[in-house]
């Protein structure tokens, strides 16, 4: 292996000794509408992801959140390139993910720009808010808040992947995640008893 191919291993983790299924490589992929309305039947956590622009805090409703791992204690936030929000993250190198609950649907709309004539810092009327250790801010009464500091970024497509460090977790106080799914936010009513 030469020393520029093991730099570039080292730098973003990716194993560049496998290769795809060259068969499977050739073959289509579906079209981007219909890779949307299945994904509509992916329901999914709703998380407010926010930073700040220097002073100012800045954030978004988004779904896809995912944890990487648990030692270390890194998750994965997918933003979309156009969001004012991306280039704030990509400048102060933080974030916070505020996972909301049932009651916070509203919340969600806010920061989703599903209600009229709130833009910007102006969505920060909504809820208390406080920050942590990075400064990003954080929404008191969610089920879980992670601030992140952000380790790697992956340009895929359309979206930044922001591999972070979680630094700081708030105590999970327990109550119904909201969900999103087919356009919707709602609540899960479990099947079972979760004791």
């Amino acid at each position: 292996m030469n020393a520029e191919i093991a730099a570039a291993r080292g730098h973003i983790n990716q194993r560049l000794d496998w290769t795809s299924n060259e068969r499977l490589g050739l073959l289509p992929t579906v079209r981007a509408e219909d890779h949307r309305l299945g994904m509509r039947q992916l329901a999914a956590g709703v998380s407010i992801i926010t930073t700040r622009c220097g002073e100012t805090p800045v954030g978004l409703t988004a779904t896809a959140v995912c944890s990487v791992t648990v030692d270390p204690p890194r998750m994965v936030v997918l933003v979309n390139k156009k969001v004012a929000a991306a280039d704030a993250i990509l400048a102060s190198g933080a974030l916070c993910i505020n996972v909301l609950s049932a009651e916070q649907a509203q919340l969600a709309r806010v920061f989703a720009g599903m209600v009229e004539g709130v833009h910007g810092p102006a969505r920060f009327d909504y809820g208390r808010w406080g920050t942590r250790v990075t400064g990003a801010p954080v929404l008191e009464g969610v089920l879980a808040s992670f601030d992140c500091r952000v380790i790697k970024v992956f340009d895929e497509s359309t979206h930044h992947a922001l591999l972070c460090d979680v630094l700081d977790i708030s105590e999970p106080p327990g109550g119904e995640p909201l969900i999103y799914v087919n356009g919707t936010f709602c609540r899960v009513s479990p099947l079972e008893s979760c004791e």
